[in-house]
């Protein structure tokens, strides 16, 4: 227990102090927001700090708190170190820096920061990389949620397109997304979201109870075997990729910028920004203590050991019986208001590249007709074939890491000729170049390399893009 309650206070002081440090090199001041000089009513609307709080939460907040964590703290209790640090030094820093450069620049969409800052072929390779990373993580967030539901709470065993009623949940699901990521953001998310979050906030909370009532079995880092995964797994660089929200997720980069537009004062971004970063790897920490006491006291089958049905075996375990579905609305509400943002922040992205302007109905179907084509076509297919769902979650793992890369590259510009410490946001950036390369061309889905070789080239790599990154972009006028 020591270990983990390291780690809670590793995050509290790292949010009381390292975020002031952070916001401080950023310097942000009293000008006018994007969300009152461009307001539109759509998606330039002033919220309240409270609303948008919440609603950020909710929107960085995919499974990848409960289901990256039930599956990276299979290495053992330095997770509960590694979490927290990587929140601090990491997540807090990029979400920070991207949702208040937005502001800075007026609004602006991930896609339009890359080609301002790094340029027109960055540009080219992320708009492709982000799209497909949304679409993926839409399709993922689909297929999760209906299984959960349906097994919850209509006690389904089926999961093929043969079943009727999980072809109903996905088609429910897929139109509040498209319903969610076209009407204005006060309507639908502003709206209901608040109410989300506190159901999640509710959940977890159950869970803490049960840590008190129930008891908890939690190991202590040993520094002499750092590494516990009993398959063998290297935490360099499996842990840092199964491990994305609660510790650093590019896909927040599209969720910061759409919050963005709704900020009224730039001195709001610590706590929306870093805050809720924070907040999620609260969140992470608590199921990350759940599931290694399920996996300790051999509760959990072997077969089903670092998948999602781990969920509901933690539900059954530390919360009352009749108290558990508000647990697992808590986890279906995750993935599902992750979904809709992401199909929201992918139409602002594309409308932004084929200069459509989104005040007309007309013009955002123009750009959502063909996402939902899209999102059908995988998800069918990712349906009618069992390896097919691990396929796409291990390339959504993939690219949602890799466009972590190119904000913590433009913020650190920003930085660098502002006059700041730039370092705060190159050296994390540096490190997530090693962690996506050696990922990559030592995975299965990529190059299959062996771990030496693997390693040893992306230090390469690293080294390489950090002589790229000083050559063009850190020169002295």
């Amino acid at each position: 227990m020591i270990t983990f309650l390291a780690g809670i206070v590793i995050l509290i002081l790292g949010y009381i102090f390292y975020s002031k440090y952070v916001e401080k090199q950023f310097g942000p001041d009293d000008r006018k927001t994007p969300a009152e000089e461009k307001y539109d009513g759509l998606d330039f609307v002033p919220l309240p700090l409270k609303k948008n709080l919440l609603i950020h939460l909710l929107n960085i907040a995919g499974l990848g708190p409960i289901l990256g964590v039930i599956q990276g703290i299979l290495f053992g209790p330095v997770a509960f170190i590694l979490i927290p640090l990587g929140c601090v030094f990491m997540g807090g820093v990029h979400d920070y820096f991207c949702g208040m450069i937005s502001i800075r620049e007026g609004g602006a969409q991930i896609t339009e920061l890359i080609e301002k800052y790094l340029g027109k072929n960055f540009f080219r390779i992320f708009i492709v990389i982000v799209s497909l990373m949304l679409i993926l993580l839409s399709v993922v967030f689909i297929y999760t949620a209906g299984e959960v539901i349906a097994e919850r709470f209509f006690n389904a065993n089926d999961f093929s397109v043969k079943n009727p009623l999980v072809l109903a949940i996905y088609a429910v699901i897929a139109l509040y997304y498209i319903l969610a990521a076209m009407f204005p953001i006060d309507k639908i998310i502003g709206r209901f979201y608040p109410f989300f979050t506190l159901m999640l906030i509710l959940g977890t909370l159950f869970i803490v109870f049960g840590f008190f009532t129930k008891g908890i079995t939690l190991a202590e880092l040993n520094f002499a075997e750092l590494n516990l995964h009993p398959k063998g797994l290297h935490i360099l660089p499996i842990f840092f990729m199964t491990v994305s929200c609660g510790l650093l997720s590019g896909f927040h980069s599209t969720q910061s910028t759409i919050i963005s537009r709704t900020v009224k004062s730039e001195f709001e971004g610590k706590k929306i920004f870093y805050g809720m970063m924070c907040a999620e790897s609260l969140i992470a920490m608590v199921w990350a203590a759940a599931a290694m006491h399920v996996y300790a006291c051999n509760i959990v089958p072997e077969a089903l050991i670092g998948s999602a049905n781990v969920i509901n075996i933690i539900a059954d375990t530390f919360v009352l019986p009749y108290l558990t579905f508000v647990v697992t609305l808590a986890v279906v509400i995750l993935p599902i208001t992750s979904g809709d943002t992401a199909l929201r922040a992918l139409r602002l992205a594309l409308s932004d590249v084929f200069k459509l302007k989104q005040n007309t109905v007309q013009n955002r179907f123009k750009i959502m007709v063909p996402i939902v084509l899209a999102l059908v076509l995988i998800l069918y297919w990712a349906k009618c074939n069992a390896d097919s769902f691990g396929l796409i979650w291990r390339y959504f793992t993939f690219a949602n890491q890799l466009i972590a890369i190119p904000t913590f590259l433009y913020a650190t510009i920003f930085l660098y000729k502002k006059g700041g410490n730039y370092f705060i946001t190159l050296l994390p950036g540096l490190f997530y170049i090693f962690i996506t390369s050696s990922f990559i061309l030592n995975a299965k889905i990529g190059f299959n390399l062996p771990y030496g070789i693997s390693e040893g080239l992306g230090i390469f790599i690293t080294a390489l893009s950090l002589y790229c990154i000083k050559k063009k972009w850190l020169q002295k006028p």
